[in-house]
Formats: structure tokens, C-alpha cells, sequence
């Protein structure tokens, strides 16, 4: 009994909401202490706001970090309230003063995301103190720093366990992201695991776009893994465990580039060998080793060993399968099976990698361990990101633009409605409206539905359970439920959040009075929200999804141009390749994920968009793949004058993506590179000169994924040339409706 008690604490523990749902608890508890020690239960309102905008502002980092952080945060919402405490009186001011400081707020945001995070809980803080002000009947009696102390006093409480709980657990976040990220390439893993199912008729389009979808989840996993290791190595490079994650995380580097690979079309492959039990050997390694990095995900929380020798055994079995197929010496299958052979290496890799990951303090540490910083480095660099962003081009200006007038208009609204509690108008307006109309739209509705089940439920709870005791512990229990579930569960904790106003509030006052005021404040937001995101210059994805498809191929033309140098120099797993390699997966997830916002958006032809966007986002992503291959052999090749001819044809590639994707970006015609095409193949085709067998066996190679990788110049130049001429009418249409 014991055991499995243990056992179900330590499954617990490793929840990554677990810690922060803890945290909560702590903080609420805390506060209903202090106010019935006290005997003032009111004073539970503005503590329990402040809590509450003190954690949505926590951002990840080291205690240190966490210290400072938490001093500007109390800044910033000490001056917020106090402002708002000064100004309520005085409309006129008030207003203007709101709106500039929305704008403001949301602009620095555009410096770094936990900026950004700084932000928003100030905004939000600033909407708390209107609503405490309105709750004491819209005076402040002449101590206007009496509730902005209760209200940064709150945030500070809270401030104060999660500085003490990073002191104690500094690292515990990074072995969840660390998990978090093994289990987003299990599934990378499964998911291509598909594309080598030997079957006919099969939607492949549909699964590399499921594939394409799963790596930007990959790629937001590495870079949330790599801000964690990089702001707790800051001081701390001689930290024995830090430096097992820092190996863990370039394990998962290398890991994601060989899963990310592809030697031959897979449709070829499927033909061939459709008679042969080669594919489906391919698609069982593929899937188990997809099954062991989530055991290792689960093996490294709980501590526990980690087993992958289902996926050892199915390498043994993908390697007899590829010997048995070389036996029958068909000279058609030749290239095929060198594709085969350089895919089982690969894997073999990978299989290494997989047991390596297990103990990383038995690899050999990487000679360069840097990791590029992307945060400002003085004033200057932070205003100049400002700057920059000071255009209506820039996504964060018209968010800011949009969410400042939203909030004047709401604003606006409560006074010439005079609604009871009218401020949760602004506070709806404000969670609701997001930088694009898909999130916008998903918030609106989730809002909207938890507000009504949160009411329900409330009105519930506080008929039930009158005694005010019963009610501060349900008002506990809200909070951190709603916290527990505000990032997957909108609906959730919107509903808890809401039960916990009501039953903060009916301690002070009669909460169902509250009921009605709450539900058509948060239609009224919600409306508002709506309109402002569809009318005020609206960011459609689809009116840059021109350039973030550029982009992409930008990267991926950087990303060969470092391989090709790789081959030259000689393989250096070092930052510049690093960070190429990263930027192509960060600018292929980019585009991923515009396509899936513009999904949401309304209008029959932004669907021509997407369907376009979508066949782009595929082959793209096969580029990246053959790109992925071709680095992952890096140091297979001795270096020999011979290859010269190669390497320049290679740039000559490169070359050609540059110009498809300028033409892109700049929404123009795209050349015709049928002949260019050719001729790199017929370049890389050629047989090798040396004279060494297993170097041309090699070299076979890698000229083969070159001419997979040339062969992608036509199809990316007709993607992007559809592309260009979608959006070209989709701008007509819309000029035509407008002029309408």
C-alpha cells in the first residue's frame, strides 16, 4: 500500500501543473489565513487579485532571475494600480490614459516574451483594481495607496513562494520540458512511421501535413527546453547537472534532425519494394523507437530504466531485411538500396542516441556547447526591436492598436450604460481579444461557454454551501483549478475562475447579485473583442502567408549553404550550424502554424489560400527532409579536391531556392527552372572520379540526395508560383467586396 502510494506521489510530482497548481494553493490559502486571522474577510478580494495577476506573470528562470523579474513586475503593478486609483474619478483622463497604456504595454511585449508575460498581468492587474474599486462603491476614501498595497501585496506573497520554490526546485522544470520534448518526437516518430506503410491508395499528402503539423510541436518544445537550460547555465556552467541536460538537449538536437530526414521518395520505395517486407520493417523501427523516446520522456521523470530493445530487434530485423534484398543483385534496385542502407545507418544512429539519452553523463562533452542568446543585450537593442515593430505590418502593433481601442470602446460602453460591475467588460475584452482573429475566436467561444457553466456552478456551490468558511475553501479550490487548466482547458478554468469571483464576492456582499451582471459584461467583452479583431486592420494570415512561406525557404536555402560548408570543413556540430539548422525548423513550424490560424478565419476564398498554403507547406517540408538527410551523414565523407565541382553546383542550388523565395516574399513571378533543374541533376548524377570504392559509395550518396534535393526546385517553384496567384485573386476579391 505504501508503495503504490509513493509511486502514485512521485507520478504527481513529475504533472508540470502539479508544481504551479502547489504554488496556488499555497498563495490562496495563505490569504484566506491572514484574512480570518484578522477577522476582515475583504481583505481576501484584492490579495486573491493580486495572486492572481502575479501568477499569469511568472515566467520561467533561475532564482535569480525569478528575483528580478518579480521586483519590476511589482513595479510596474504598483504604479499601474496606483495610477488607476488616482485617475478613476476623472473619465476624461482616465480613458485616454487607459488606452495609451495598453499600447505601450503590448509594444514592449515585441522586446521578449517575458516582457510580453510583464505586460499583459499589468494590464490585467490595472482591470482588478478598477473592479476592487467598484466593490467599495467607486470611491477610494482618500487612501488611494490603501488598495494598490493589498493588491502588490498579494503579487508579492505569491512572488515570494515561487522565488522559494525555484531556490529549492530550480531544475525540475527543465527535466518536464526535457520529457516533454521526447515525448513530441515519439510522436514525430509514429507519425512518419505512416508514410512507410506499403500500402496502395494511401492520402500520403495528408499525412506529411500531419507530419508538418507534429514538428512544429517538436520545434516549440526545443526552444521551451533550450530557454530553460540557457537561463539556469547563466553562472552555472560548472553545474555537473546542468550540463546533463545541456547533453540531453543536443541529443534531442541530433535526434530531431535524423527523424526529420529522407533519403528517397517514399512513393518510389512503396513501388519497388511493394512485394518485399522491407517497408513494413521501416515502418516498425520507425514506430518503436517512436514508443522508446516517450519511455524515455516517462524514464527520466520518474527516475526509472529505460528498455528499448523492441526497437534494437526490429534494427537487426530492418538490416537482414536490406541484406537479403542486396542478395538478389537486381541492378535496378541499386540506388534504392543505397537509399535503404544510408536510412538504416541513420537509424542506427539514432538507436545509439536513444541509449545514450539514458545516461548522457557517459557522453563526451560537445566542443561547442554554446547556445545563441536571443535575448536584447543592452537598451539599445530592446528599443530597436520597439522600433522596429513600429509599422502596421508588424503583427504586435496592430494587436496593440486594436486591443487599446477595444478597451477605450468598452470603456465607453460602461459609462453610457452605467452597468452594475461594469469593469468585467474590459477584463472579457482583454482575455479574449488576441493578436489574430482564429485565437480571438477560439477564446471568444470558450469564454463565453465557461462563463455560463461557471455561473451555473457557482450559483450552485454558494446555495449549497452558505457557510462562509465552506466558501473561501471552494474559492481556494477554483483558483487553482483554474490555473491547472488555463493553457489546454480554456473552458475549465474559465468556469472555475468564474465560480471563484462568485464565491470571493458573496463573503463581502450578496454574490448572486453578481450573477447576471457578470454574464452580460462577459457578452458585451466578447462582442467587442469580435469586432475589433474583424475590423481594426484585421491580421489576416493569409495576407502574409506569401512572405512567412519566404521565409521558410530562406531558411531552408541558409540550412543547405552550412551543410554544404559542414562537408568542406569538416563536421563541427558547432552554433552556426547549430542555429542554421534550428532557424529552418523554427521558419517550417512558422509556417505550420499560420496555416492552421488561417483555418479558423471566415470566407470562402481564404480556404483557396490555405489549400495552396497547405501543398506549399508540403513540399517544404520534404525539402527540409532530403536537407535533414543530407546533414545527418555530415563526417561520412573524406575530403578530396574531387568533390569541388559538387560543392559549387550545391550553391548553385541554394541560389535557386533564394530567388523562389524572393519572388515570393515580394509577391512576384517566379522564374522557370525546368533547365536549371536538369542540369544540377545531370551534375550530381555524375559517377564519382575517385577511385576508392567506399568513398565512392559514399559520395554515390550523398550526389543522390543532392539530386533529390534539385529535383524539388520545380515542384517549389510551381507551389509558389499558385501560391503567388491565389493570394493575387484572394487581394481582388477583397478589393471587390470592399468597393461593393
Amino acid at each position: 500500500m505504501s508503495d503504490s502510494l509513493s509511486h502514485s506521489l512521485r507520478r504527481l510530482w513529475t504533472l508540470d501543473k502539479f508544481a504551479y497548481s502547489l504554488r496556488v494553493f499555497l498563495a490562496f490559502s495563505g490569504a484566506i489565513a491572514l484574512s480570518w486571522t484578522l477577522d476582515q474577510i475583504a481583505l481576501a478580494i484584492p490579495l486573491f487579485l493580486g495572486i492572481i495577476a502575479s501568477a499569469l506573470s511568472e515566467t520561467d528562470d533561475n532564482w535569480e532571475g525569478r528575483v528580478r523579474a518579480l521586483l519590476v513586475t511589482l513595479i510596474c503593478f504598483f504604479v499601474a494600480s496606483t495610477s488607476v486609483e488616482l485617475l478613476f474619478p476623472w473619465p476624461w483622463l482616465f480613458a485616454p490614459g487607459l488606452a495609451l497604456s495598453a499600447f505601450v504595454l503590448i509594444m514592449l511585449g515585441a522586446i521578449e516574451q517575458r516582457y510580453a508575460t510583464i505586460a499583459s498581468a499589468t494590464l490585467i492587474l490595472s482591470v482588478y483594481s478598477m473592479i476592487n474599486i467598484e466593490q467599495h462603491g467607486g470611491t477610494t476614501d482618500g487612501n488611494f495607496w490603501h488598495q494598490p498595497l493589498l493588491l502588490v501585496g498579494g503579487a508579492a506573497w505569491y512572488g515570494l513562494i515561487s522565488v522559494i520554490w525555484c531556490l529549492l526546485f530550480s531544475r525540475q522544470p527543465v527535466k518536464q520540458s526535457m520529457a516533454q520534448l521526447y515525448r513530441e518526437l515519439g510522436e514525430y516518430l509514429i507519425i512518419k512511421a505512416t508514410l512507410f506503410e506499403p500500402l496502395r491508395g494511401l492520402d500520403v499528402e495528408a499525412r506529411r501535413v500531419a507530419l508538418a503539423r507534429q514538428n512544429g510541436r517538436v520545434v516549440m518544445a526545443l526552444n521551451q527546453a533550450k530557454e530553460m537550460i540557457f537561463r539556469r547555465l547563466e553562472g552555472q556552467r560548472g553545474s555537473r547537472k546542468l550540463n546533463r541536460y545541456l547533453r540531453l538537449y543536443f541529443i534531442a538536437q541530433d535526434i530531431h534532425e535524423r527523424i526529420s530526414a529522407s533519403h528517397y521518395p517514399y512513393s518510389a520505395l512503396a513501388e519497388t519494394f511493394f512485394h518485399h517486407d522491407v517497408l513494413f520493417r521501416c515502418q516498425r523501427l520507425l514506430d518503436q523507437q517512436g514508443r522508446a523516446c516517450k519511455r524515455l520522456g516517462k524514464a527520466l521523470l520518474l527516475r526509472q530504466p529505460f528498455d528499448h530493445s523492441l526497437s534494437e530487434q526490429a534494427l537487426e530485423d530492418l538490416r537482414a531485411s536490406i541484406v537479403y534484398l542486396r542478395a538478389q543483385r537486381n541492378p535496378a534496385w541499386t540506388p534504392l538500396l543505397r537509399s535503404l542502407q544510408a536510412l538504416a545507418r541513420n537509424l542506427a544512429t539514432l538507436e545509439d542516441q536513444l541509449s545514450s539519452a539514458h545516461n548522457p553523463d557517459a557522453v563526451a562533452d560537445q566542443k561547442d556547447a554554446s547556445l545563441f542568446n536571443r535575448s536584447p543585450r543592452s537598451f539599445k537593442d530592446a528599443w530597436e526591436r520597439v522600433r522596429l515593430n513600429l509599422t502596421s505590418g508588424s503583427p504586435t502593433f496592430r494587436h496593440a492598436l486594436r486591443l487599446s481601442i477595444a478597451l477605450l470602446v468598452g470603456y465607453g460602453v460602461l459609462h453610457l450604460v452605467h452597468p452594475t460591475q461594469g469593469f468585467w467588460i474590459l477584463l472579457t475584452t482583454l482575455f479574449v481579444c488576441r493578436p489574430n482573429f482564429g485565437a480571438t475566436r477560439r477564446f471568444l467561444r470558450q469564454r463565453i461557454i465557461g462563463t455560463v457553466v461557471g455561473l451555473v456552478v457557482g450559483w450552485a456551490l454558494i446555495s449549497l454551501f452558505p457557510d462562509p468558511l465552506m466558501q473561501s475553501l471552494i474559492a481556494i479550490v477554483a483558483g487553482v483549478v483554474f490555473f491547472a487548466n488555463r493553457e489546454q482547458h480554456y473552458v475549465i478554468a474559465t468556469a472555475a475562475i468564474t465560480t471563484l469571483v462568485l464565491a470571493s464576492f458573496n463573503q463581502v456582499g450578496d454574490g448572486f447579485d453578481l450573477i447576471m451582471p457578470r454574464l452580460i459584461d462577459t457578452l458585451i467583452g466578447a462582442l467587442i473583442s469580435g469586432l475589433a479583431v474583424f475590423f481594426i486592420l484585421p491580421d489576416w494570415q493569409g495576407r502574409r502567408l506569401h512572405k512567412v512561406a519566404g521565409a521558410a525557404l530562406t531558411g531552408s536555402s541558409a540550412y543547405l549553404r552550412e551543410i554544404v560548408h559542414q562537408y568542406e570543413a569538416g563536421k563541427q556540430d558547432d552554433l552556426a550550424y547549430r542555429l542554421a539548422r534550428r532557424n529552418a525548423h523554427n521558419a517550417d513550424a512558422a509556417l505550420s502554424t499560420v496555416l492552421a490560424n488561417m483555418l479558423q478565419e471566415p470566407g470562402h476564398y481564404r480556404k483557396k489560400d490555405a489549400d495552396e498554403g497547405f501543398r506549399f507547406l508540403v513540399v517544404s517540408h520534404t525539402l527540409l527532409g532530403y536537407l535533414s538527410a543530407l546533414g545527418a551523414h555530415r563526417g561520412a565523407l573524406a575530403a578530396s579536391e574531387s568533390d569541388t565541382d559538387t560543392y559549387v553546383a550545391a550553391r548553385r542550388l541554394a541560389d535557386g531556392f533564394d530567388a523562389i523565395a524572393a519572388g515570393l516574399s515580394a509577391r512576384e513571378a517566379i522564374p522557370d527552372f525546368k533547365t536549371e533543374q536538369n542540369d544540377l541533376v545531370a551534375i550530381f548524377e555524375q559517377e564519382p572520379t575517385s577511385a576508392q570504392d567506399d568513398g565512392d559509395d559514399e559520395r554515390r550518396l550523398i550526389q543522390a540526395q543532392l539530386a533529390h534535393i534539385s529535383r524539388q526546385l520545380v515542384p517549389m517553384s510551381e507551389a509558389a508560383t499558385r501560391l503567388i496567384e491565389t493570394q493575387t485573386q484572394t487581394a481582388h476579391d477583397e478589393k471587390a467586396v470592399g468597393a461593393s
